[in-house]
């Protein structure tokens, strides 16, 4: 046992002994190691001076600082990862093994992240192409409420009773978007009935002069109505001003309250559902 831990020891001293003699390997391998540090160095500069005007020409074409931002690090990381890819092969490491092992992994992480990255990629669609913006009132994945904010993974809505709802970007690209706020007006549409038995054209003229007296209903485009449904109990009319998106609730509870007032003072009616239960008396029949 003695004798093998010698003959090992001497093994490898002859070993050391003929790489310190042999100095073509030893100017190899400084040569290899400060290449692949200058290329090291020189690339982190050089990734950092790309991203920097990547980021540059975004602002100056106003894109969302958050795509700003991701994008600035993904091209600084993506470079960096291929530079230390070519400064590994200056030191002998095999690079066709790692971009294979990368590889691999890569795919793993993707399979098990799947949902994640589907969040990521939704994130990155909203902040390009931009449906909404932060304060905009929208509907979406079943909920409503003003943008809070727009992360990469997930979006915050404010709802109008004041709660926060975390939605994952995935939901609100593979389903419609309503945004309220997108256009400067809006129109209203207030549904109203009247009875069967009163003055049309009376009613229709109440509910026009209302529009056109109120302050923040616009004349251009200009207010309109229609009859739409001659229902059970009621002549149903689309009564359809138009507003300032900011003013669209203050003018809906305006017009409706006003509407009430002034056709029950101008002798219409405001029918609700109702059962008219008639008795008739059957001659001969017990009570």
């Amino acid at each position: 046992m003695e004798q093998n831990n010698i003959g090992l020891i001497e093994t490898l001293k002859q070993n050391v002994m003929g790489f310190i003699n042999n100095p073509d390997a030893i100017l190899a391998i400084i040569t290899n190691v400060a290449t692949a540090i200058l290329i090291y160095w020189i690339g982190k500069k050089f990734a950092k001076l790309i991203a920097y005007f990547a980021a540059k020409g975004l602002k100056k074409s106003n894109a969302d600082p958050i795509l700003v931002n991701f994008l600035k690090n993904f091209i600084y990381f993506a470079i960096l990862i291929a530079v230390i890819v070519a400064a590994l092969g200056y030191l002998g490491v095999k690079t066709t093994s790692l971009l294979g092992m990368l590889a691999a992994a890569g795919l793993a992480i993707g399979l098990a992240l799947k949902d994640s990255l589907s969040n990521f990629a939704s994130g990155v669609m909203i902040v390009m192409f931009r449906p909404f913006k932060i304060g905009d009132f929208v509907e979406v994945a079943g909920q409503s409420g003003k943008i809070a904010e727009i992360k990469i993974f997930s979006t915050i809505l404010n709802t109008n009773d004041n709660k926060l709802v975390i939605i994952p970007n995935g939901q609100i690209t593979s389903d419609s978007i309503i945004n309220h706020t997108a256009k400067p007006i809006r129109r209203v549409d207030i549904a109203m009935g009247v009875g069967y038995d009163d003055d049309l054209k009376k009613a229709r003229n109440i509910m026009m002069q209302a529009m056109d007296q109120h302050p923040l209903v616009l004349q251009d485009p200009a207010p309109s109505m229609l009859m739409t449904e001659l229902a059970d109990s009621s002549v149903n009319f689309s009564v359809r001003p138009w507003a300032k998106t900011g003013d669209y609730w203050t003018v809906y509870g305006d017009l409706l309250e006003q509407f009430k007032t002034e056709l029950e003072a101008g002798g219409c009616s405001i029918p609700y559902p109702q059962t008219d239960v008639h008795l008739h008396t059957v001659k001969g029949g017990n009570a």
